[in-house]
């Protein structure tokens, strides 16, 4: 793949305080990936820092909907605007997070170009909303992304430049749910494809994976987004994230799938979430996701 650009996106801003007082430490994901390397090992060019506004949940309490919202609300469109430059000039951003609300930012920036699918390769589907979760549930958009994408959420977030919503049902594909998930339910109603770590490994991850690519290759959308959760991984390889679950993809599988959309001709572009190097005091489960995407990008130089 030509003209990869890396962009560094260290929000924060979507995720509960892992303790009183103490601030999600996945801001730390681009510097640890970069000090791996990445933009070297795959080719890439850099695209700079979207500093994020300063994390600070100051009297939010249950109940009041998004918190830091109004931050999110500020620094989507200017994460946006970094990724649209490089869309319309036919580069493939690959923004290093932060947490999953910074997908909006992708999202929003495909909307203002033309219709956009996503592939989440994610443990969870982040479609929290008050249709599913009762409102003191709502709270961290890093795990309501996709709802909000979708129009599924207040408007301050949900319909950003009047542009409500950034995705459309039919146009999402996730990838790494785990089985027996609670939204498995919701998403075979509203028919948004979504295959779990068991259908994965039956159907094979490489043809899987082909598969959902090649199914947003119609004429009806200009390509899609590929969302990576670093807790797709199992916890065994990756407890560096704050919420991990059992049962997930290995690495080889992992760099199985994103090879096959990495490969695709669809795919514009591509955000990597939720990792913690305050989780991971040796390093391992950095090393493991660095070199996840670096070989699912077809490049192997350590």
């Amino acid at each position: 793949m030509d003209d990869i650009v890396v962009i560094d996106a260290p929000s924060n801003l979507g995720l509960r305080p892992p303790a009183p007082g103490v601030v999600p430490g996945c801001y730390k994901l681009a510097g640890a990936l970069r000090d791996r390397g990445i933009v070297r090992r795959i080719g890439a060019t850099d695209g700079g820092v979207v500093v994020p506004p300063r994390y600070d949940l100051g009297d939010w309490r249950p109940g009041d909907g998004v918190f830091n919202a109004a931050a999110v609300a500020e620094y989507t469109p200017r994460l946006a605007d970094r990724i649209e430059q490089h869309i319309r000039g036919g580069r493939f951003p690959l923004v290093l997070g932060g947490d999953c609300s910074i997908q909006l930012g992708a999202s929003l920036a495909l909307r203002r170009v033309g219709r956009y699918g996503l592939v989440a390769v994610d443990a969870s589907a982040d479609f929290r909303h008050l249709g599913n979760s009762p409102a003191d549930a709502i709270g961290a958009s890093g795990g309501e992304e996709v709802a909000i994408a979708t129009g599924r959420g207040q408007d301050d977030l949900a319909d950003l430049e009047g542009r409500k919503p950034y995705l459309r049902d039919e146009d999402i594909r996730f990838i790494g749910i785990r089985d027996g998930d609670e939204d498995l339910a919701e998403f075979a109603e509203l028919k948004i494809p979504s295959l779990t770590v068991g259908e994965l490994r039956r159907l094979g991850p490489a043809d899987a994976a082909n598969a959902v690519a090649t199914s947003l290759g119609t004429a009806a959308v200009d390509g899609f987004w590929l969302h990576l959760d670093a807790d797709v991984l199992d916890p065994a390889v990756m407890p560096a994230v704050d919420s991990a679950d059992p049962d997930g993809l290995l690495p080889d599988e992992l760099t199985s799938v994103l090879r096959a959309l990495l490969a695709s001709p669809h795919c514009v572009g591509m955000n990597v979430t939720i990792y913690d190097p305050d989780r991971d005091p040796d390093g391992t489960a950095g090393d493991v996701l660095t070199d996840a995407v670096v070989d699912g990008f077809g490049a192997s130089d350590r």
